[in-house]
């Protein structure tokens, strides 16, 4: 697998966690639960990480140098 594989693999899987994370506070919530205070920060870290890679994989096909051998 090279780097791109990786990183859109880790995007994949950050945005599982992310989605299990905030689905999980809501659920807390739908209960009548009170969550601690840190626990709202939780879905900031993959959130972070998601930015940088979607961002990554964004501008990739504008960096990456032509592969074809001229015009069509």
């Amino acid at each position: 697998m090279n780097w791109n594989a990786w990183i859109r693999q880790g995007h994949r899987w950050l945005s599982i966690v992310f989605t299990v994370i905030v689905a999980s506070i809501f659920t807390t919530l739908g209960l009548g639960r009170e969550p601690a205070e840190w626990v709202y920060f939780l879905p900031l870290l993959p959130l972070a990480l998601m930015t940088v890679s979607g961002l990554y994989m964004f501008a990739l096909p504008y960096v990456r140098k032509p592969r074809g051998g001229g015009k069509a």
